[in-house]
């Protein structure tokens, strides 16, 4: 494939540094549906920005018979870890991600499936029948965690569903039983493609933007392995792109680049399941932003169509790869833009 590098512009915000200065990005994708032989994906257009992620589509059955299939979007799994937290947008819900979907041009209101698991097993039931929520990261499951009988909290413990964990809650370091376990969440809803019809589906949610508070494949002077080789294969870093770096990292007295590094990370190859298993015409547009931001991410054919917008596009396209994108936005108020 060949890889088309671009050194541009992109708006995004730093995302918050926790204890080891870094946050995880939350790769997430776009809709999966049952196996059909019957129903084709015309169109996708896909629009990815550190704010928002939109995707619409164009579904055809090409068939003499209405078809019901079972459409579903897998929301990234997340891990109770307090110390490795993930970027949660909405980190109070358990729409994490603000998922929301239309489906020609109607609200739909699709159903949301749980499962909650602990060393790889399904302890979904324990959770509910104390009356936990399964959601992990919010104060509520916190707070039921903390009325648990003394005997379910010890075996809860033994079994690695929850941990202790020692914080600071504004009145002094405290220590608290938090959750441990993974939760696996997908929201799918029951579709019907009527025969030899087109079927408008469009969705929208906000990404899991993974963030550094600095470069973290750059420092005295040079690029850093592992890390550089790394990123260097994820995101297509090309030539313009290490120049852009090495030149901010000069123009600091301290010799490192004033940048905050974000990523942002779209799962774009497990769809498939319609007929011809390809997209017949695909768009993807990258928003910009701040010529004072440097972005690298790989693609074919990129072009630039506005002000602060990438294109690609293609027909009959089969996803080979994801689409990771780096972000590197200034850090101080002058920047060094590339």
């Amino acid at each position: 494939m060949l890889r088309t590098i671009l050194t541009a512009a992109l708006a995004t915000m730093a995302a918050p540094a926790f204890a080891n200065d870094s946050v995880a990005e939350l790769g997430t994708g776009g809709l999966i549906l049952s196996r059909s032989d019957a129903v084709a994906m015309q169109s996708e257009d896909l629009f990815i920005s550190p704010e928002k992620v939109t995707v619409n589509y164009v579904f055809r059955n090409n068939t003499d018979k209405d078809v019901s299939s079972i459409v579903a979007f897998p929301m990234p799994d997340i891990e109770g870890d307090p110390n490795e937290m993930p970027a949660l947008p909405e980190a109070q819900s358990d729409n994490f991600l603000g998922f929301e979907v239309t489906i020609d041009g109607v609200d739909a209101k699709p159903q949301l499936e749980q499962r909650a698991f602990a060393l790889g097993i399904d302890i979904t039931a324990d959770v509910k029948a104390q009356n936990v929520p399964l959601y992990p990261f919010g104060d509520a499951a916190k707070a039921a965690l903390a009325k648990l009988p003394k005997d379910v909290t010890k075996d809860w413990e033994d079994r690695g569903i929850i941990i202790e964990d020692t914080a600071d809650d504004g009145s002094g370091m405290q220590t608290a039983y938090v959750p441990f376990w993974q939760l696996r969440s997908t929201y799918w809803w029951r579709s019907t493609f009527p025969a030899n019809k087109e079927v408008h589906v469009s969705h929208r949610y906000k990404p899991s933007v993974g963030g550094t508070s600095s470069v973290s494949f750059f420092s005295e002077g040079q690029f850093q392995n592992p890390q550089y080789d790394t990123y260097k294969t994820r995101y297509c870093m090309d030539q313009t792109f290490e120049n852009a770096v090495r030149k901010a990292a000069k123009a600091n007295p301290d010799g490192y680049p004033k940048y905050y590094e974000s990523r942002i990370a779209y799962i774009l190859t497990t769809g498939g399941n319609w007929a011809s298993g390809t997209i017949g015409n695909f768009k993807l547009t990258i928003d910009k932003g701040s010529p004072k931001n440097l972005v690298s991410f790989c693609g074919d054919n990129v072009k630039k169509v506005g002000p602060t917008t990438f294109e690609i596009t293609a027909k009959d396209f089969y996803p080979e790869r994801d689409i990771d994108i780096l972000l590197l936005e200034p850090s101080d108020n002058g920047g060094n833009g590339g």
